[in-house]
């Protein structure tokens, strides 16, 4: 049995590689190198066009729940997140070059995929899993709206930033993880006047106009700094410039805002300016991050850049596996159904890997319940009849846990999500061992 998945990012990687693994034959296209997005550099698969952080690792928050429920279920880009992460406190952040080598061994080395590397004009014939992501090529996205039932809608993302740690004046910076979780950011801290300059430069510089721009369609974690300034009211000090959980070591106080720099390479010679999304026009973006402490002669690795992002109106469109309802040899996966982040487009594609490899069997495909992040996503992205919008994993998505008789009231938000957590992870253990216990090698070749 055959299967193709176009588009080597992280959902299409994960989606193969749990295909590739129950036997199916795979055809994983990607059009790099031959042809790049505005946001690509790299020639190699699952590329983190952003951030290099995967985010929380800890199970009190629903990123680390659900990256906890992929490795118990043998999820690929997760342990390759593992074996390449570098420090980041509390999160899980990645080697992004050797992250990516290490997706593109697996996947090339795997001896039930065949990567073909050029571009995908039309829908081929077949089983084909579409994991495209948001910045789909505009021939495969025209074929893409004129499937039936579908409307496609649009937002805005950026990438931040990197500089080069040769560049920064450690004199003025400092090495601390919020709440004293270790040393692995670098923060450049600011007084009052310090702020005050740099929010009103931000207010007034100049951003490269992007077609079809605007704020409303900007998705919020993805906010751009110089946007987020204009709210006013101390916006980005109430946002990525917050001081909260930080003491100056050299003032014994917590700063009025910090500017954090996140390790983006196993050699921490390249740092990215969390939170710092941005349209600014290039020239504007050296004048106005040199303002902040530490970055007065910052060499700049790479610039920020904004891109216009295209996901599918998925609500009746697919279902919970990720699967086209009126086409089930055809399935989406990754930023492109509506889920948001990394591990939620990984997650996804783990879905719809699993379940396509179920149904060419002629099996009903494992189901994740509410209960569960995994879960949870797929129910969103399938269900939601709010006016849709790309979603992170978050606990609101996920079942509340249930209220024994006689059982004490939950109080606090951790206790109640660790008690989710707990659940989540009960019931994924299962589908692990149901897994196990499954053969799928002799669908290979029919």
């Amino acid at each position: 049995m055959n299967a193709t998945v176009i588009g080597g990012g992280l959902a299409g990687c994960e989606a193969a590689w749990q295909l590739a693994n129950r036997g199916v034959r795979v055809t994983l296209i990607e059009m790099k190198p031959r042809k790049k997005t505005p946001a690509q550099t790299l020639d190699t698969l699952a590329e983190l066009v952003c951030s290099n952080s995967l985010r929380s690792d800890r199970l009190t928050n629903a990123v680390g729940l659900l990256k906890e429920e992929m490795r118990r279920i043998n999820s690929l880009i997760l342990r390759i997140a593992d074996e390449t992460s570098i420090p980041a406190g509390g999160a899980l952040a990645v080697d992004r070059e050797e992250f990516s080598k290490g997706v593109e061994r697996a996947i090339t080395g795997h001896e039930n995929i065949t990567v073909l590397r050029e571009e995908v004009k039309e829908i081929p014939d077949g089983n084909v899993i579409i994991a495209t992501g948001p910045l789909t090529s505009d021939a495969l996205s025209r074929a893409i709206e004129n499937l039936d039932g579908l409307s496609t809608l649009h937002f805005y993302d950026a990438a931040a930033p990197i500089v080069t740690i040769e560049s920064l004046d450690m004199k003025k910076v400092f090495s601390m993880s919020r709440y004293g979780r270790g040393d692995d950011y670098l923060n450049c801290p600011m007084d009052r006047d310090e702020y005050e300059a740099f929010e009103l430069a931000l207010r007034t510089a100049e951003t490269v106009p992007v077609k079809g721009f605007e704020e409303k369609s900007v998705f919020e974690g993805c906010m751009p700094i110089e946007s987020l300034a204009k709210r006013g009211d101390r916006a980005i000090a109430f946002g990525p410039l917050k001081p909260v959980g930080l003491t100056d070591p050299r003032t014994g106080r917590r700063p009025y805002a910090v500017v954090q720099l996140r390790q983006d390479n196993a050699s921490a010679t390249l740092y990215n300016m969390v939170g710092f999304q941005t349209r600014l026009t290039f020239p504007e973006q050296r004048r106005i991050f040199r303002m902040i402490p530490g970055l007065g002669n910052a060499e700049f690795a790479r610039l920020g850049v904004m891109h216009r992002n295209t996901f599918l109106n998925s609500p009746g469109f697919l279902d919970d596996t990720f699967c086209v309802i009126n086409d089930s040899r055809l399935y989406f996966a990754g930023q492109i159904t509506g889920v948001e982040g990394y591990v939620e487009s990984a997650a996804s594609g783990f879905i719809a890997g699993l379940s396509m490899a179920y149904r060419l069997r002629g099996m009903d495909p494992p189901r994740l319940s509410g209960r569960t992040a995994i879960g949870a996503m797929g129910r969103y992205v399938s269900t939601s009849n709010r006016r849709f919008q790309p979603m992170n994993c978050a606990f609101g998505l996920i079942d509340a846990p249930e209220h024994q008789p006689g059982e004490k009231k939950i109080k606090s938000k951790q206790e109640r999500n660790r008690k989710v957590a707990e659940r989540a992870l009960a019931e994924v253990d299962f589908l692990r061992r149901q897994l196990e216990q499954e053969r799928f090698t002799d669908i290979a070749g029919r």
